[in-house]
């Protein structure tokens, strides 16, 4: 069965209903995941992007700027597919030595060493498929790690 990725029609209106109605049992999950990242003060801006054909959520972090103003940071990209949601972080390549050192599982760290750069950008995707809660803890860490970088 191929997977399929769903919110592909611009006139949808998103609403939780069409986002429960897609990811099906692992809608519990995504509330948790959501209500977590108020934990670090991470908010999901839903688009429409046409480049993707699709709505994907923009894990946004707002910091201070060095001359006071307000600095929008995207931490993660987030997808609805069918039964489950992916969690996409680009991580700079020059910080992957420091995502190296987090406090990680092994299966993370093997994810991030194995991570292939994107063309001519200078990031490596990591991409989590999530139905249940078992990997926020090192989503919430990937996170935190990317609020930090400058």
């Amino acid at each position: 069965m191929e997977e399929q990725q769903l919110l592909r029609d611009p006139n949808t209106e998103l609403t939780r209903e069409i986002i429960a109605e897609g990811l099906g049992a692992a809608y519990s999950a995504y509330v948790m995941f959501v209500e977590g990242l108020e934990n670090h003060d991470i908010h999901v801006d839903w688009r429409y992007y046409t480049d993707e054909k699709a709505w994907l959520g923009k894990g946004l972090y707002k910091r201070g700027g060095v001359r006071g103003g307000q600095k929008e940071i995207t931490t993660f990209w987030l997808s609805i597919w069918d039964g489950y949601f992916k969690i996409t972080l680009y991580i700079p390549e020059k910080a992957r030595a420091d995502a190296l050192a987090l406090s990680l599982t092994a299966d993370t760290k093997d994810m991030i060493k194995n991570a292939k750069q994107v063309g001519k950008l200078k990031f490596f995707p990591l991409i989590f498929d999530l139905r249940s809660d078992e990997l926020f803890h090192e989503i919430y860490t990937l996170v935190h790690f990317m609020k930090a970088i400058k």
